[in-house]
């Protein structure tokens, strides 16, 4: 039998003669029907399973449920790690032959108390229990309150072996006991059965049960493990029943997220395809780039690009001042932007003791004052100092010669082309990446939170709905100040509109420092990617996984792992289409198939 003769339930033709055959007939034959493309290779059908291939497969129902179903009694079902198949027949009773068959029903219920009433029996409560039921419904009925059903509910599993097979009905079975929901196996009708869960719209067990509006209403919507807002960018897909991860993170609490993952399972690759959907929803993202990991992004989204390193052209000047607002004090934009420094020089001078802090604090207000900036005036159209300024100004307070020789590497020395000179760059583009690769490693957290610095002042000028990735974060979680700063923007920035995504390899560090955990406690959204053996433990006891999800990180393929919002979090499988994947790819096989076509176009245009 062919599957498509299976599936419409036709047996092959027993007449075999060559004269009733035409030769568009033998040609029709040995064509090949897509059904057949699709369909396994054989079928054996059994009494209690069918094989396909070599898979088995078997088919059971419903045939009794309690008097009272509650809401999302199905869920546990619906949202079982095991591939399964669900078939919900609902057929509509006429209310009027309802009302006909009640009325017997509810005469042959009170003929039953009437009866034990004569005899002298006790009361039993069961038919009382029934005759109420039977009149509150058959009232509902007449009312058109409700209506009637006649429901086939028949579920499929699938195994690659019938012990494992017989495991998944028990568990589907067990949950289902548990709830006096009670199931048999399509005993000698698998064929019957298995067609029946076919999407074909046919019921040819036709194992009803009668329910009216109310029960039959909680199988509907099939409540899952959804995690979805009502706009939004799609994350991924719900490994658990494919459905999509929606969701739009200014519409949460706070705008900021947090992912962990190990190297290589996808966790640049994920953030890259958040970026370009964002991008298309009009929000303006900035990323801190340490692998130059997002220039091809950049060219394709017609973004701006900036390498920060010693030899770059590009320069930012930590002395920058912010543009006073009219709700803002200047007083209090210089106090801000003076502390920040001192953390800035902190990182920069490898720690300052008590009194080598209260210098610096000193110096950075006369370096300030020595160019007419003060708290007293608007100082928005003064040009602010530089480094070799503040240099010459510490020169001649009292205790800093420790302070200048530790300074002059970055005025004089070999570092002297990174920050002492005016800034040149602009951020007022809807993509904007700082690639720090070629900083050297000694330099990165300082060029970081420079970097962080000067966009933190940008955004505080100019109110947009902006995104700010950190990629490798764990540069900024090494000092204590960089951390600090990083953790004051992720508290602050929904007031500027502004979502921080914080991404990491290193998750120890991360959470080892003083600001890691408050940092993910102000983070609506986690991405929890594969891990390695040594860091899933820390993570189960942080996200308070069980054992299960803790083996799924470990196990978990390219862009796959657990997606929080909340309270709640699904298994997620991150998803591109092939423009998209063509466009954020990180893979070097991918990268030098796209560089090596984009020369030979060029080589032809030429």
């Amino acid at each position: 039998m062919s599957f498509l003769d299976f599936l419409h339930k036709k047996e092959p033709s027993a007449d075999n003669g060559l004269s009733s055959i035409l030769p568009q007939d033998i040609y029709a034959q040995g064509k090949l029907n897509l059904i057949d493309t699709l369909a396994p290779t054989a079928l054996k059908i059994g009494s209690r399973e069918i094989e396909l291939d070599e898979k088995f497969v078997r088919t059971f129902y419903t045939i009794s449920y309690p008097a009272f179903l509650s809401d999302g009694w199905f869920a546990p079902i619906i949202n079982l790690d095991k591939v399964l198949d669900i078939s919900i027949f609902v057929h509509p009773i006429d209310t009027e032959k309802a009302l006909h068959d009640f009325q017997k029903k509810v005469a042959d219920v009170q003929s039953q108390v009437n009866e034990r009433e004569h005899k002298g029996l006790v009361r039993d409560p069961k038919l009382d229990a029934a005759y109420q039921n039977l009149e509150s419904l058959r009232d509902r009925l007449q009312q058109a309150q409700e209506k009637l059903f006649d429901v086939g509910l028949y579920i499929t599993v699938y195994g690659n072996s019938k012990k494992e097979l017989n495991k998944t009905e028990g568990e589907i079975r067990g949950i289902l006991d548990a709830q006096l929901i009670y199931t048999k196996p399509a005993l000698f009708q698998q064929e019957q059965g298995f067609r029946t869960v076919l999407p074909l719209g046919n019921d040819e067990l036709m194992v009803e049960s009668k329910l009216n509006s109310e029960p039959l209403s909680s199988i509907f919507p099939f409540t899952s493990f959804d995690l979805t807002s009502d706009g939004g960018i799609l994350y991924g897909i719900n490994r658990h029943n494919s459905s999509l991860i929606l969701f739009d993170r200014f519409s949460l609490e706070n705008y900021n997220s947090v992912v962990f993952a190990k190297s290589g399972s996808g966790k640049s690759y994920g953030t890259k395809l958040e970026i370009l959907r964002s991008l298309m929803f009009g929000t303006d993202v900035i990323v801190i780039d340490p692998e130059r990991e997002y220039e091809q992004l950049t060219e394709a989204t017609d973004g701006r690009s900036f390498d920060i390193s010693l030899s770059s052209e590009h320069h930012i000047n930590p002395f920058d001042l912010p543009a006073v607002q009219e709700d803002e004090n200047p007083k209090d934009i210089l106090r801000n932007n003076i502390i920040t420094l001192v953390g800035m020089f902190r990182i920069m001078l490898n720690g300052l003791t008590p009194e080598e802090d209260s210098i610096v604090d000193r110096t950075i207000a006369e370096t300030y004052a020595l160019k007419d900036i003060t708290g007293e005036a608007d100082f928005s159209n003064s040009s602010p100092p530089l480094l070799s300024d503040f240099e010459t100004v510490l020169m001649g307070m009292e205790g800093s010669d420790s302070l200048v020789e530790r300074l002059a590497k970055y005025t004089r020395g070999s570092w002297s082309g990174f920050i002492n000179q005016p800034t040149n760059i602009d951020i007022n583009r809807q993509f904007v990446v700082f690639s720090v690769r070629d900083m050297e490693d000694e330099l990165k957290p300082v060029a970081m939170y420079i970097i962080t610095h000067h966009i933190w002042n940008a955004i505080r000028h100019n109110l947009k709905k902006r995104l700010l990735v950190i990629d490798e974060a764990w540069w900024m979680m090494k000092s204590e100040d960089t951390a600090s700063f990083l953790y004051s923007l992720a508290k602050r920035g929904r007031k500027y509109y502004l979502g921080v995504a914080t991404i990491t390899q290193d998750v120890e560090d991360f959470l080892r420092s003083p600001y890691g955990r408050p940092i993910l406690t102000n983070s609506s959204l986690q991405l929890l990617l594969k891990q390695s053996p040594t860091t899933v433990d820390v993570l189960q006891k942080t996200f308070n996984l069980t054992d299960e999800e803790k083996y799924l990180l470990l196990e978990s393929g390219v862009g796959e792992g657990l997606f929080f919002a909340g309270l709640k979090h699904v298994a997620i499988k991150i998803i591109a289409s092939y423009t998209e994947d063509q466009i954020i790819t990180s893979d070097p096989s991918q990268l030098l198939a796209i560089k090596n076509e984009k020369q030979r176009l060029d080589t032809q245009q030429e």
